[in-house]
């Protein structure tokens, strides 16, 4: 089965994300990379532009998180119209059902090939940081909960950490699995909570994981030919 790997572009320089494109493609029979633009570089001042520009062989994954009332949703979904080489776009699935299923519906009419991914908890909260924004369920329950919402909203594929992997896979069978907080074994999880290896996640059932400061930090060239090295 072929292996995505998105390499996570936090970064607002245009020179940056060249370098981590020119040391990073390398794609191979069973492993394709992709690139994580997030907000940081889509918000700043050559971003946008730069999007627009990266040819169409290579899999952009935009990292919007949408999370507003669903007209605003609507509009933001019609403003990425010029951006046709987007593969991917996450929202937020606490943003709740209709905003989901309106997002979904008015991303087929500006681009019939961009998938809607649905973000679950994010990989740097932990039990205690749900606890202060007052949820009480635990983080594998309300996965689950959103994951259900996901589906019924006709979402593409869930965002999760990879130790909901398992249970998501149950509910979401036939929809992607997108796992960021990876790190390579012995590296740091630094402002990440939920973390876990690429072999980990695979493993698990994840069909795409997000790798940021693991290959970017560094010998970027190296690395990337480390973690294809410990999938083959």
């Amino acid at each position: 089965m072929m292996k995505y790997i998105f390499i996570a572009c936090d970064t607002s320089s245009v020179v940056k994300i060249k370098s981590i494109i020119a040391n990073t493609n390398i794609n191979t029979s069973k492993l394709k990379i992709g690139y994580k633009i997030g907000l940081e570089f889509f918000y700043s001042k050559k971003g946008r532009a730069f999007i627009s520009k990266v040819q169409n062989n290579k899999y952009i994954f935009l990292d919007l998180k949408l999370n507003d009332i669903p007209n605003t949703c609507v509009s933001s979904i019609k403003s990425l119209k010029d951006l046709k080489n987007i593969k991917y776009l996450t929202v937020h699935i606490n943003g709740g059902y209709e905003m989901l299923s309106a997002i979904k519906k008015n991303a087929k009419k500006i681009n019939k090939n961009l998938k809607i991914l649905g973000v679950t908890i994010l990989t740097s909260l932990t039990k205690k940081s749900l606890e202060e924004i007052g949820h009480t369920k635990s983080i594998k329950n309300l996965v689950v909960k959103q994951a259900r919402l996901a589906k019924r909203a006709g979402l593409d594929g869930i965002v999760c950490s990879g130790h909901e992997i398992k249970t998501i896979k149950k509910i979401c069978s036939n929809m992607e699995i997108i796992t960021p907080g990876i790190r390579m074994l012995g590296d740091k999880a630094q402002d990440q909570k939920r973390v876990m290896t690429p072999q980990q996640a695979f493993n698990n059932g994840a069909t795409s994981i997000v790798v940021g400061r693991s290959i970017t930090k560094g010998n970027i060239k190296k690395k990337i030919k480390n973690l294809i090295k410990s999938l083959a």
